[in-house]
């Protein structure tokens, strides 16, 4: 399986809405949103997405989900861009809830990946999204305890 960081810095973008986006998702089990992506190339539908804030503290993976649209070409600001869509599984506000920080994440085999990317949806390397993926689950089943 190939994953892809997304990095959200709100600094730059507010997510104002995050607690009803977060309620959405625990009613109905959906939740959508779009990214920007800079390896249009080689994601596709299925890969596995997860959100890391930059920016300010807490720093950390906060989000994850499927990718669940071809890369489409956007305008803004003047300038082309590609996105895509992410369905959300797991959404965390940083603000209030423990999120994986940085410190976890640059720890082992993990500290090989670049946590803070300057542009979004770049790719995990290979050999760590198993891993990951394991240290993401077992931090949301105990609620960040023991992290």
């Amino acid at each position: 399986m190939k994953a892809f960081l997304f990095g959200w810095n709100p600094l730059k973008f507010e997510w104002a809405d995050i607690d009803e986006d977060i309620k959405k998702l625990a009613t109905t089990g959906k939740f959508e949103d779009n990214w920007s992506v800079i390896s249009y190339k080689t994601i596709q539908p299925g890969d596995r997405a997860y959100i890391v804030r930059v920016g300010v503290e807490p720093k950390g993976i906060f989000a994850s989900g499927v990718i669940a649209s071809e890369p489409y070409l956007a305008f803004r600001n003047g300038r082309h861009y590609y996105r895509i869509t992410i369905a959300l599984d797991v959404l965390l506000n940083p603000n209030k809830e423990s999120i994986l920080t940085l410190d976890i994440l640059k720890t082992g085999n993990l500290a090989a990946q670049t946590w803070t990317p300057q542009a979004s949806g770049i790719s995990i390397r290979p050999e760590l999204v198993d891993e990951l993926e394991g240290v993401w689950i077992d931090f949301l089943e105990t609620g960040g305890e023991g992290f």
